[in-house]
């Protein structure tokens, strides 16, 4: 029997990929490094302040409420930044994975196989773990999702601090590992943090939702070429399909994700080569991921990392309540047992080899990176628990901890491997041809 899901016997896996799909994530790897710097610097003057002489009004601020009442819309700033802000993040997850299996490397099963298997196990090793950590208490066995997710910005900046010179096979494999994790995340959110569904305001979030749908598809290169043209007509649309949603019951982040779904990642619907141009996701992309990355995660880290700690006998017990014990564990040892143990029984069993500028050990590495769980893991913390909930904020240590010692541990691992990546970064970097064009991809490309 064809099984087309594996990769062929004997093939390579975790491979370069396409030389402009290369370019693109390189692209979008160093906006990422920006975006984790600013999420870093946000969350720890939020921690600061949260345990300064001027604790109150920090939460005075996080909770003030603003708002129209009548639509759910009087929220918090804090439920600002994590239903509103968060959203564009989210509009940035739904382009990149449309992107990703349309056009991007993802659309061959072949290559997608063994990292998709591999996200999957880095989300369900850790899942398991802290259930198994908190078994005997169902409040606290809510917090199940909390360790699946991986902070690709925070993962990157870690990698941009050490000065690492990852191959360009191990970015890709970091950036696609990130784009599947975050998939799952979201059908997490959707499916088990989803309260008092309203069947009213979801079918009405259909209207806005399908034109904003139908004018992108049919004027793909109005608002390619026409900035404006973006922010009066599918800006109002996108708001009134996140309000909708959000007064379904449906997490409002979501709504991101689907107007992300709608926006056509073709230049035109005849299709068109390289001369055709970016399609309007991408286009999209390079606008808002500026946005995403340096104003809305930041924001929401700031209002969602802030935690009173109460002190060394505040971060003890914190530390030592089995919600955070879970994460801890699940984070740090779950991701990269699941990771690193799906890539290898995948490989083993249909003979694929790494790509040769690759070791197990750098695969190791960015498995430790990937227990960096911060921007979603603490939007799944405040779904489970709460704001002001003691496990909400237990969660949050749980959190803050597992993500700097995996940033710590894959600091260590991958600075050993800085010479290794120098000599891998200067074998692609051989002579061009007059199109500036590396042999090793035009080599790849033929074959």
């Amino acid at each position: 029997m064809n099984l087309p899901s594996i990769p062929p016997i004997g093939s390579t896996v975790f491979g370069r990929g396409s030389y402009a799909e290369a370019l693109r994530i390189g692209t979008i790897l160093r906006k990422e490094t920006v975006g984790g710097t600013l999420l870093v610097a946000a969350a720890v003057i939020a921690i600061f302040w949260a345990n300064s002489p001027w604790a109150e009004s920090y939460f005075a601020l996080r909770d003030f409420r603003i708002g129209y009442a009548p639509w759910h819309l009087d929220l918090s700033l804090g439920a600002w930044a994590a239903d509103g802000l968060l959203a564009i993040f989210f509009f940035l997850v739904g382009l990149e994975l449309k992107r990703e299996f349309v056009a991007g490397d993802l659309r061959q099963i072949s290559k997608s196989v063994v990292p998709v298997a591999a996200a999957v196990g880095g989300v369900a090793v850790p899942a398991l773990i802290y259930a198994l950590i908190n078994f005997s208490n169902p409040e606290a066995l809510r917090g199940w999702a909390i360790p699946t997710a991986t902070d690709i910005a925070f993962a990157v900046a870690v990698l941009a601090i050490i000065g690492s010179h990852l191959p360009s096979a191990l970015r890709i494999f970091l950036l696609t590992l990130a784009v599947v994790d975050d998939l799952i995340a979201i059908t997490i959110i959707a499916i088990f943090y989803s309260s008092d569904l309203q069947p009213g305001p979801l079918l009405l979030a259909l209207i806005p939702l399908g034109l904003y749908a139908f004018l992108a598809q049919k004027h793909r290169r109005f608002f390619g070429t026409r900035l404006a043209a973006a922010w009066i007509i599918l800006l109002p649309l996108g708001v009134v399909t996140w309000a909708l949603v959000h007064a379904s019951g449906i997490h409002a982040t979501v709504a991101g994700v689907l107007l992300g779904f709608a926006v056509p990642v073709i230049r035109s619907q005849a299709g068109g080569g390289p001369k055709a141009g970016p399609g309007l996701a991408e286009t999209f992309e390079h606008r808002f991921r500026p946005i995403s990355a340096g104003i809305a995660v930041p924001i929401f880290a700031f209002f969602s990392a802030g935690v009173a700690v109460g002190g060394w006998n505040g971060l003890a017990s914190a530390l030592t309540d089995p919600v955070a014990v879970g994460i801890i564990f699940a984070l740090v040892l779950g991701k990269p047992v699941g990771i690193l143990g799906m890539s290898w029984i995948l490989t083993k069993a249909t003979r694929a080899r790494l790509d040769s500028s690759l070791k197990w050990v750098d695969i190791f590495g960015v498995s430790v990176l990937a227990g960096i769980g911060f921007t979603v893991s603490l939007l799944v913390a405040e779904l489970s628990f709460g704001h002001g909930d003691l496990h909400d904020d237990h969660a949050k240590v749980g959190i803050l901890t597992a993500s700097l010692i995996a940033a710590v541990l894959a600091a260590a691992v991958l600075s050993t491997r800085n010479r290794q990546y120098r000599l891998a970064e200067a074998e692609e970097q051989i002579d061009s041809d007059d199109d500036g064009v590396p042999d090793v991809y035009q080599r790849d490309n033929r074959s």
